[in-house]
């Protein structure tokens, strides 16, 4: 591994800026050198700066800079907690969230759909790679937690179905 060490540390220093661009908690990724060289590699950062409701709440995180007056249009619910409810479906990744399959195509979901188990409720792009999120169960779309286009926390809610 001495020869690809600086390459390496290259390599780990861009996954760094990467989680501070999109403003991630945590990368991980493994490269194949050989049969017998391999690299895997865990970047973390702890969030201090963010209390832990905005780090549950995908929308107050993807907007920091909204206006204040934005919060009290919210309050009918600010101290439940999406990931708790029984319909959350969470994200089982690191990522970025999409609604559509591609842009100007209609989303795969919108708010009082039916949905059967399965069926693929939005896309979480990971490392160049498209990864379909699929209902758990079937049932009816309550909320849709993420915008298009949002960075994902892994366990994040990303839609609660009723």
């Amino acid at each position: 591994m001495t020869k690809n060490h600086e390459s390496d540390v290259a390599f780990i220093k861009a996954l760094a800026e990467l989680l501070r661009e999109n403003d991630l908690s945590e990368l991980e990724v493994s490269r194949e050198y050989g049969e017998d060289d391999a690299l895997n590699v865990r970047v973390a950062r702890q969030l201090i700066s963010a209390p832990v409701a905005a780090a549950q709440a995908p929308m107050q995180i993807s907007a920091p800079h909204s206006p204040p007056a934005l919060a009290p249009s919210s309050s009918a619910t600010p101290q439940e907690d999406p990931a708790q409810d029984p319909g959350a479906v969470t994200s089982p990744m690191v990522g970025t969230a999409y609604l559509a399959s591609e842009p100007g195509v209609a989303n795969f979901i919108a708010v009082g759909d039916t949905v059967d188990e399965g069926q693929t409720l939005l896309i979480i792009e990971a490392m160049k790679t498209m990864n379909q999120i699929p209902s758990p169960r079937a049932g009816t779309v309550k909320r849709i937690l993420v915008e298009d286009g949002a960075a994902v926390e892994y366990g994040a809610p990303l839609v609660i179905l009723g």
